[in-house]
């Protein structure tokens, strides 16, 4: 399936777009282009430059670069992927398209064509909608016409935003699919989300198998609510050890005897260690 937006210009890439302000296209020296600052994305992929860079190499830069003019430099729109790759091929010059762009608009044009070419993770990609929407005034209909997107797919990645960091940087880095993280925020809390997404990435859980462990971890909240965990005080208890250690703890309590025991799960050895390490406080 064609990407939209991909080697149309601009125009194709945000409809609607006035293109007349812009130069034609001019060679320009790599030293005199300086990174965009309201870059959307965070991370980039080295191996995948390093195979663009084969690709430039042997074609040349494609596509334009998209810049505005900043003193006696150009400071990047869109394009850092291809701008990098062109350094690691060894090029020296880059063609670029000039144009006339406040800070704003630079932003807007920056998320829409990182968003259009699907090069952001899950994670990123929510970031870019929330900034649209937050710094541009745009409702979810909107940033999924813009994009070429349905706005159920626009909501979905900007629910992401609601996973604590430490899950969204596991959807980051490749190591929790977005439909499994979707599927985590059908837990209350930031330890049983963690806790679910620990045991998810130790067991190679599909996302189908996510969605039944956090329907046992909703049952298992629930009988504990019904029973061995009624007091307040002790559920607080059970709450704060759960985000202390990131993990699911279950407190057996008998009532009236003030004796019980703490079940404390983990997910690997590796996950027990940390556990140990995070109670001893022993790094060795």
């Amino acid at each position: 399936m064609q990407k939209k937006g991909l080697g149309k210009g601009l125009s194709a890439l945000i409809p609607g777009a006035d293109t007349s302000g812009d130069s034609p296209n001019l060679q320009v020296g790599i030293d005199r282009i300086v990174p965009n600052p309201l870059q959307p994305r965070r991370s980039f992929d080295e191996a995948a430059i390093d195979e663009l860079a084969v690709s430039v190499r042997a074609q040349g830069i494609i596509q334009p670069l998209l810049v505005r003019r900043v003193g006696e430099k150009y400071e990047l729109i869109a394009g850092e992927r291809r701008l990098r790759a062109a350094a690691k091929a060894g090029l020296k010059e880059v063609p670029v398209v000039v144009r006339e762009a406040s800070s704003g608009e630079m932003l807007q044009l920056a998320l829409i064509e990182n968003l259009q070419r699907e090069d952001l993770n899950s994670i990123e990609e929510g970031v870019a909608y929330q900034r649209l929407q937050e710094e541009f005034n745009l409702s979810q209909e909107e940033i999924a016409h813009k994009v070429g997107k349905s706005r159920p797919a626009v909501a979905n990645s900007m629910r992401l935003l609601l996973l604590p960091k430490e899950v969204q940087e596991e959807v980051a880095q490749g190591r929790l699919a977005a439909g499994q993280a979707r599927a985590l925020l059908g837990l209350e809390s930031a330890a049983l989300v963690l806790a679910a997404a620990r045991e998810v990435i130790a067991k190679g859980l599909s996302t189908r198998e996510t969605e039944r462990l956090v329907g046992r971890f909703k049952s298992a909240r629930k009988s504990r609510r019904g029973g061995q965990v009624s007091d307040p005080d002790l559920h607080s208890l059970v709450e704060k050890l759960q985000r202390s250690l990131g993990t699911k703890v279950r407190l057996l309590h008998r009532a009236g005897s003030g004796r019980g025991k703490v079940e404390i799960e983990y997910y690997s050895l590796a996950d027990l260690e940390r556990i140990i390490q995070m109670m001893t406080g022993d790094e060795n």
